[in-house]
C-alpha cells in the first residue's frame, strides 16, 4: 500500500528533470540524483507555466525506471501528473501499474487511479485507487491481495484478501482493514469487519492474532483469540482465552524473556471446572484447575550456565482433556518420558580439558495411581565431573567423579558417590594393526536406608576395574566406482572378578541393553550400580561400501563373551550367561531418495529372531514416506510381554497440486490402532489445506478411543491456521 510513494516519487523527479540536470555540478551527491528522461515530445507551455513530456515517456532515477504515456508538471503548483499505461519498475524487480498518477512535490498528498503492483516471487495486490493524504497516512480503495502467482490464462488465485479500505499508517507501522473477506478459490470463507496487523518490515508490536476454531467432543465448540502485548523489545505476554460450549473457559498466557545472560520461557493455563470424559460428562468437584510448563537458562561466565525447567499439572488427565501442547519439549540438561512431567534445576561448566554438571531432578507420572506415585524417586542431586590430560606419546588420561543421591516419599533411599580414572592410547602396529590399549578403575560407595536386601548394612564399599586392548586391522579397497573398508575388531579386557553386590540396588540400570553400540567397550554394562567384570572378549567385523555417487553402505556384526555367570544380569540386558546374543547392524543411505536403518538381536542358541528395529525413509517423485517398524521377543523385556508395531506417515502426490495422506500407528501384537489417519490435500506456491480423519484407540481412565476431523491450511504471508480437532 505505501509502496506507491516511491512510484509518486520517481516521477516527480522524472517531471522535474530539466531542473535537476541544470542544477547538477560533478559532485557525487548531484550525480546521484540525476534524471534521465526520455520521450517522443518534450516541450513547455508558458502561459500555463507547465513542463510536458509525451509519447513513449521513460525516465530513470536511482536504477527505477517510470513508463507512461504522458508526463506534466506544473511549476506554479509544483503538481506532478503521470497518465496512459503507467508501469514503474523497482530495483528488486517489484513492478507497479497505474491509469493515472498525481502528488505534489513534497509527496504529501496525491492519488493514483486502477492502481495495482506484483512482486518478485508473485504477489500480487490491486485497489481502484490509492490515496496519500499526509506524511505517513496510505489508503487503497476497494482493494485486493494475494500471494499467490496466477499463471498465463488464470484470473482466480487460490486465495486472497478483499477489503473496502486498506490503511498504511506509515508512523504506526499498522495495516487496517475494514470489511474484509478472504476469498478460497474465488469463494468468501471469513468475513472480518475489521482487521489490522503490523507491518512485516515495521518493529514487532502488540496486537490479534490469528484465532482458532473448532470442535470437539470433550469440550464442544472451541474458540482461542491470542493477543501479543509487545512489552518491551525483549519480552512480550501472550493472552489467549479458550471459550467452550461444554465446559468453563481456560486462560493461557505466554511469557517470553530474553536477558543479557539468557532467556525466559512460561506457558500456563488456569480455569474453574470439574473432570469430565470423552463425550463431555462432568463429575466430581469444581475446583482451581491448570498447568504451568517453563524453562530458562542463563550465562554465569564464559565457563559457566545455570538454568531450569518446570513441568506441573494439578490433574493426570489435564493436559490430555484440554489437548494442550508442549508436554515432551526439552526444558533444560535432561528430556522426560511420553506422559512423565520432569522438573530440574541444574548447572554445566565447560572448558577444553574438564567438563562438571549437577542436577536436581523430581518426577511425575501421569499414568500412575498415588500410592505408585509416591515410590518413584526424586534425584537430590545427580552430578559429574571429568578432567581430561593429554599425555602426549602415552595418550589420553582422565579422572571423574560422579554422584546420585535419590529420596522416595514411601521406600527406600540411595545416596551414591563414585571417583574414577580412565586411560587410553593408540598404536598402530607393523602389518596394520591398529593396538588401543586402555585401563580404567572406579570406587562406589553406597549410603543405603529402608532396602530390604542391605539387612542391617547402611554404607557398602565397592571398587571395580578393567585392563584391556582393542585390537582392529582395517582393509581398504579403492575402486572405480565403490570404495569398500572392511575391518575385523576384537576386545578383550580383564575386570573386576564378582562385582555386583546384591545388597547394591539397581537404579540406573534396569531398562539398559547391550547392542552394537556397547560390543566393544570396556564395561558392557552402563549406569553405575552394575559392572560388568571378569573376563571379557568382544569381537565382530565391519564392513563400509562408498560408491562415487554417494550412496553408502555400512554393517556391523558381532558378538560378546565372558568367562563366568554374573546373576545379577538378566536376560532384556543381552549381558546374562557367559554370551550374549548375536548383534547387528546394517545402513543404507541413499541422500533424499532412500535411507535405511536396522537393527537386529538373534538368540545365541537358535539364532532366532528375538529383537529387529527398522527405519526407512523415502522420497521418489511423487511419493514420500518415514516409517518404523519393530519386534521384540517376550523373553528380552522388562515386562515380559512381546510387543510388534509399525509406525507410518506418508503422502502421495496425485497431481502437481492435490495429495493424500495416510499415518498408521499400530500395535501389532494386540491388534488395535494406536492412530490411524487418511486425508486429502491440496498444495500450490502460496498455499496449503489439508483435511484429515483420524481415529485413535488409546484409552487411559476416563479418556476412551475418539475420532477427529482435522482442517488446516497455511497461506503464504499470513502464516497457519487450522481447526481444533472434531473428535
Amino acid at each position: 500500500m505505501a509502496v506507491w510513494k516511491t512510484a509518486f516519487a520517481a516521477i516527480m523527479l522524472s517531471a522535474t528533470a530539466p531542473q535537476v540536470v541544470a542544477q547538477a555540478s560533478d559532485t557525487e551527491a548531484a550525480e546521484s540524483s540525476k534524471v534521465i528522461l526520455q520521450a517522443d515530445n518534450v516541450y513547455v507551455l508558458e502561459n500555463e507555466n507547465t513542463v510536458v513530456a509525451e509519447g513513449n515517456v521513460s525516465a530513470e532515477y536511482q536504477g527505477r525506471v517510470l513508463t507512461a504515456d504522458k508526463l506534466t508538471y506544473n511549476r506554479s503548483t509544483a503538481r506532478v501528473r503521470a497518465q496512459g499505461n503507467i508501469v514503474i519498475l523497482e530495483p528488486d524487480g517489484t513492478q507497479r501499474f497505474a491509469d493515472e498518477v498525481e502528488t505534489d512535490a513534497n509527496l504529501a498528498d496525491g492519488y493514483a487511479v486502477e492502481f495495482s503492483m506484483r512482486t518478485p516471487d508473485g504477489a500480487t495486490a490491486s485497489a481502484n485507487s490509492a490515496r496519500r493524504e499526509n506524511e505517513s497516512l496510505n489508503t487503497l480503495d476497494r482493494a485486493i491481495f494475494t500471494a499467490c502467482e496466477l499463471c498465463e490464462g488464470d484470473t482466480t488465485p487460490t486465495w486472497a484478501i478483499r477489503a473496502r479500505e486498506a490503511v498504511l499508517d506509515e508512523e504506526d507501522g499498522m495495516y487496517t482493514y475494514k470489511d474484509a473477506v478472504l476469498e478460497i478459490a474465488g469463494i468468501p470463507v471469513i468475513y472480518l469487519p475489521y482487521f489490522a496487523h503490523p507491518d512485516p518490515k515495521a518493529e514487532r508490536r502488540s496486537g490479534f492474532l490469528i484465532p482458532t476454531i473448532g470442535s470437539s467432543s470433550k469440550t464442544g465448540l472451541t474458540y482461542q483469540q491470542p493477543y501479543l502485548w509487545a512489552i518491551s523489545p525483549y519480552q512480550d505476554l501472550t493472552v489467549a482465552p479458550w471459550l467452550y460450549s461444554k465446559v468453563n473457559p481456560v486462560i493461557e498466557l505466554d511469557y517470553r524473556k530474553r536477558f543479557w545472560s539468557g532467556n525466559l520461557n512460561i506457558n500456563l493455563t488456569a480455569t474453574n471446572e470439574k473432570e469430565f470424559d470423552s463425550d463431555g460428562e462432568k463429575f466430581g468437584e469444581q475446583e482451581w484447575r491448570g498447568h504451568v510448563f517453563a524453562d530458562g537458562q542463563f550465562n554465569i561466565n564464559k565457563n559457566w550456565l545455570w538454568g531450569f525447567g518446570v513441568e506441573e499439572t494439578t490433574d493426570d488427565l489435564y493436559i490430555e482433556r484440554y489437548d494442550i501442547q508442549g508436554e515432551n519439549n526439552k526444558r533444560g540438561l535432561y528430556t522426560n518420558q511420553p506422559r512423565t512431567l520432569l522438573s530440574q534445576l541444574y548447572t554445566v561448566g565447560q572448558s577444553s580439558n574438564w567438563y562438571a554438571d549437577a542436577s536436581v531432578l523430581t518426577f511425575d507420572n501421569l499414568r500412575l495411581t498415588d500410592q505408585r506415585e509416591a515410590g518413584i524417586a526424586d534425584v537430590l542431586p545427580l552430578g559429574y565431573a571429568q578432567y581430561d590430560f593429554d599425555l602426549g606419546q602415552l595418550g589420553f588420561a582422565n579422572i571423574n567423579a560422579s554422584t546420585a543421591f535419590l529420596s522416595r516419599l514411601t521406600g527406600p533411599d540411595s545416596h551414591r558417590v563414585s571417583v574414577g580414572a580412565d586411560w587410553s592410547m593408540q598404536k598402530v602396529l607393523p602389518g596394520g594393526i591398529v593396538a588401543e590399549p586402555f585401563a580404567e578403575a572406579r570406587f562406589d560407595r553406597y549410603e543405603l536406608n529402608d532396602f530390604p536386601t542391605t539387612g542391617d548394612a547402611d554404607t557398602i564399599d565397592r571398587g571395580v576395574g578393567a585392563v584391556g586392548a582393542e585390537l582392529s586391522l582395517p582393509l581398504y579397497r579403492p575402486g572405480k566406482s565403490v570404495d569398500i573398508i572392511v575391518e575385523p575388531i576384537v576386545m578383550a579386557a580383564i575386570g573386576t572378578t564378582g562385582p555386583n553386590d546384591a545388597e547394591i540396588p539397581i537404579e540406573d540400570g534396569l531398562f539398559y541393553e547391550l547392542d552394537t553400540s556397547s560390543i566393544f567397550d570396556a564395561n558392557g554394562q552402563a549406569g553405575y550400580d552394575l559392572y560388568e567384570g571378569d573376563g571379557k572378549i568382544g569381537a565382530g567385523i565391519s564392513t563400509v561400501a562408498r560408491w562415487k555417487s554417494g550412496v553408502q553402505l555400512t554393517a556391523l556384526a558381532g558378538r560378546r563373551w565372558r568367562n563366568r555367570d554374573d546373576a545379577a544380569f538378566d536376560v532384556p540386558s543381552n549381558l546374562d550367561g557367559t554370551a550374549s546374543d548375536w548383534l547387528g547392524a546394517v545402513s543404507l543411505d541413499m541422500g533424499n531418495p532412500f535411507t535405511f536403518k536396522a537393527k537386529v538381536r538373534l538368540d545365541d542358541d537358535s539364532l532366532e529372531l528375538n529383537r529387529i528395529d527398522t527405519s526407512v525413509d523415502m522420497r521418489f517423485d511423487r511419493f514420500l514416506a518415514s516409517a518404523i517398524y519393530y519386534q521384540i521377543d517376550a523373553e528380552v523385556t522388562q515386562a515380559g510381554l512381546r510387543q510388534e508395531g509399525v509406525i507410518l506417515q506418508s503422502e502421495v502426490s496425485v497431481t502437481d497440486n492435490y495429495f493424500l495422506i495416510y499415518g498408521l500407528q499400530r500395535d501389532i501384537e494386540n491388534n488395535r490402532d494406536i492412530r490411524h489417519s487418511i486425508g486429502v490435500g491440496y498444495q500450490d506456491d502460496c498455499s496449503r489445506f489439508e483435511l484429515v480423519f483420524e481415529r485413535s484407540e488409546k484409552v487411559d481412565r476416563q479418556l476412551g478411543p475418539s475420532d477427529s476431523i482435522m482442517f488446516r491450511f497455511g497461506l503464504k504471508t499470513l502464516g497457519n491456521m487450522g481447526s481444533n480437532n472434531f473428535d
